[in-house]
């Protein structure tokens, strides 16, 4: 109360009078920071990121009647040096800025985020979708259908979708169903359509299964069928994805498999990967494993191995550590 006491009277009835709604509102600072040192398949060795790093800032405001307020500001950058991912080539806010009403019906906002697909597959990798050194995904999902072909100041993004509007349904009996679109049709080189994205997701129990389909702004499309069962500390997962690039005969079809083991504080990870890149046939397997520090810092090892055809067999590995606050 002291500080009322050096306030101007006006000043002091205005600020008590917002302290009720200030304190229905929250703001959060979050992050994801991840290094690890690292042999590329390039036989290179490296220090910097082998998963993602990020910063955060997301809040709700409630408003009353069930509904709130969103909003949702997240850049990713390189933990080895500090410098913004890929800075000069992807926008600052690259991860996520966007805001939204949240109620009963769902979720619905705008702006910049991962599409309604890219928002759900992780769930069906050993690494979520994740690891440069050992996940399957990372090497074969979607591969010739980047979310936008020139968001990137002009250069593919995979995964986000600018000018986006973005929904995510309650659930229903285990389903939920995630949409995103532009309203918006680019002449930018590389843009002349508009971009739409939906995701069917179940999960209930021990069951999860995915089916999405989604279309650049440049015709690109992109099919992705995946599901997992989890049989107490084990986990099996499997995938299949089609992409197709809209302005050439190119397409690719992939499959893959995965599976997790809990072991205490460890878990232990496996997975496999096959592609048919036009007429050529790539294939690509993976060890991992995971021990649990805190609930918030994990040490990590990943292990790949690349078979491509026209290409020597190559692989790589490390052992890293990630904190999320």
């Amino acid at each position: 109360m002291r500080l009322f006491h050096r306030l101007p009277l006006g000043f002091a009835s205005l600020l008590a009078a917002a302290l009720p709604a200030a304190a229905q509102s929250s703001v959060q600072i979050s992050g994801y920071l991840d290094a690890g040192v690292f042999r590329d398949f390039d036989k290179t060795s490296k220090l910097g990121t082998i998963q993602r790093s990020n910063l955060a800032l997301s809040g709700n405001e409630d408003l009353g009647g069930g509904l709130q307020a969103t909003f949702r500001l997240s850049t990713r950058f390189d933990l080895d040096t500090g410098a913004p991912e890929d800075a000069g080539r992807k926008p600052f806010w690259h991860d996520e800025s966007t805001v939204g009403l949240r109620g009963g019906w769902g979720h619905l906002r705008a702006g910049r985020a991962l599409s309604a697909m890219w928002a759900q597959d992780w769930k069906f990798d050993p690494w979520a979708n994740f690891n440069r050194v050992a996940s399957p995904a990372w090497h074969f999902w979607h591969y010739l259908a980047p979310t936008d072909r020139a968001s990137n100041n002009g250069t593919a993004e995979y995964g986000r979708m600018a000018n986006g509007v973005f929904y995510d349904s309650p659930t229903l009996a285990g389903f939920t169903l995630h949409l995103s679109a532009s309203p918006e049709r680019t002449a930018a080189p590389g843009r002349d359509g508009r971009a739409r994205s939906v995701s069917l997701n179940y999960d209930q129990g021990p069951v999860a299964a995915m089916l999405a389909h989604e279309r650049n702004g440049s015709g690109d499309r992109n099919l992705f069928l995946a599901g997992k069962y989890g049989f107490g500390a084990l986990a099996l997962m499997a995938a299949y994805d089609r992409s197709r690039s809209g302005d050439t005969p190119d397409k690719a079809r992939a499959a893959t498999l995965g599976a997790t083991y809990a072991l205490g504080a460890t878990t232990l990870k496996a997975g496999y990967g096959r592609q048919r890149l036009n007429d050529d046939t790539h294939h690509f397997a993976s060890l991992g494993a995971d021990y649990a520090l805190s609930k918030r810092t994990t040490v990590y090892a990943s292990l790949g191995h690349q078979r491509y055809e026209h290409h020597p067999s190559r692989t790589a590995f490390g052992v890293g550590m990630a904190h999320a606050f």
